[in-house]
């Protein structure tokens, strides 16, 4: 209930803004007015129409009004219920059953989700292209001048009808009302416009083709029962380091240094995730537990015993690390840098450092490949 009135809400702001904005650019607008003997003349040419010709002008000022105003609202109400119709289909019931479905079933629903998000930028869209169309499509024309100008000639003679009757009341009534119509189409006259500073256009974004292929989605839970998705660090960089604590190659990055531990800690506040995934069939959850708490992992272990992420990152050794981007494509796969158990003395490079360094700051990967080393993931035979 909350989520619906917080969507008519801001409906009803939307369209109290558009309204105050086409109010302002209708004043802007107006000050572009005709000269005297030009009003003059729309006020002859109505004093000189018919009754009937005098209908068929104001139903089509009625028409071009609700072009202009009625029919933009009407399809800003259709999309905000597009909006509301996506919220309920997406809503926290969709999701009280997550634990009990299966693996095909947990697919569909994401893709299910991933089409109402689709849907609901469609639909934001859709209102601010008819925002836009409230605040620009009535431009001031003969006709809306001569409108304005012949109503406002027809009140200018009750009024002198009333002074002449001494309907003093009635008079000042009709006088406010008058002033009140000519507000619009005069609203900017006899005064000096404020001149804008000139800037230079912006130029458009334009998003290049992000290399790397898509890094397969996926759903582990921790060893102390966390369920965590890839999906859930869309829009960060996420690292995936395959481990296994039985490793030699993956102890030295822990116990003989802090390789893992001190970039994770170095990357946190920029916008990375770090993520160790254990495919290891025979390791009991108590050993990982163990070895998180003995060297105070600031990151989780994911439970993938069943080898089925492992294969389908195609992971060869431990370590085996992916750097996917927040996109959601492999931007880097391999070792973590060019010196098994530190026996490379000069010319280290460690290709994850490396490349996080260049894409937190803004640039692309410039290796985005490196043969990994290790002990092999011991997958389930």
């Amino acid at each position: 209930m909350k989520r619906y009135l917080i969507l008519t809400v801001i409906a009803l702001v939307v369209l109290a803004a558009s309204w105050a904005a086409f109010a302002q650019r209708e004043g802007r607008e107006g000050s572009r007015s005709r000269s005297p003997e030009e009003r003059a003349g729309m006020r002859e040419r109505w004093q000189n129409m018919s009754e009937e010709e005098r209908e068929k002008f104001r139903a089509r000022m009625r028409e071009r009004w609700r072009e202009g105003q009625i029919k933009p609202i009407e399809a800003i109400e259709e999309q905000i219920a597009k909006l509301k119709a996506g919220a309920e289909a997406t809503g926290p019931q969709a999701w009280r059953q997550w634990r009990e479905l299966s693996d095909e079933e947990r697919t569909k629903l994401r893709e299910r989700f991933a089409k109402a998000r689709e849907e609901r930028q469609k639909a934001i869209k859709a209102i601010i292209a008819q925002i836009a169309r409230l605040q620009g499509q009535r431009q001031p024309t003969a006709e809306g001048e001569e409108f304005i100008l012949i109503n406002t000639g027809e009140l200018k003679q009750i009024r002198e009808l009333a002074v002449k009757e001494k309907a003093t009341e009635t008079a000042q009534r009709l006088e406010r009302l008058i002033a009140g119509r000519r507000a619009p189409l005069l609203g900017g006259a006899g005064r000096a416009r404020r001149q804008r500073p000139e800037t230079t256009p912006r130029r458009p974004t334009v998003v290049e083709p992000e290399a790397g292929k898509k890094a397969p989605e996926f759903t582990l839970n921790t060893f102390d029962g966390k369920e965590i998705s890839l999906s859930d660090y869309r829009g960060k960089i996420v690292v995936l380091e395959w481990f296994n604590f039985e490793c030699p190659y993956s102890i030295y990055h822990y116990g003989t240094t802090d390789t893992m531990v001190g970039l994770a800690s170095k990357y946190k506040s920029r916008n990375v995730v770090w993520l160790v995934v254990n495919s290891t069939s025979h390791i009991t959850p108590g050993a990982n537990k163990e070895f998180t708490r003995k060297y105070k992992l600031p990151f989780p272990i994911l439970d993938d015993r069943s080898g089925k992420v492992g294969h389908a990152y195609g992971a060869k050794t431990t370590p085996h690390m992916y750097i996917i981007s927040p996109r959601g494509n492999i931007l880097y796969e391999g070792a973590i840098d060019n010196s098994p158990l530190g026996r490379k003395k000069e010319g280290v490079i460690n290709y994850v450092d490396k490349a996080l360094a260049e894409l937190t700051g803004g640039k692309a990967v410039t290796t985005s490949n490196f043969p990994p080393y290790g002990c092999s993931v011991k997958y389930p035979k």
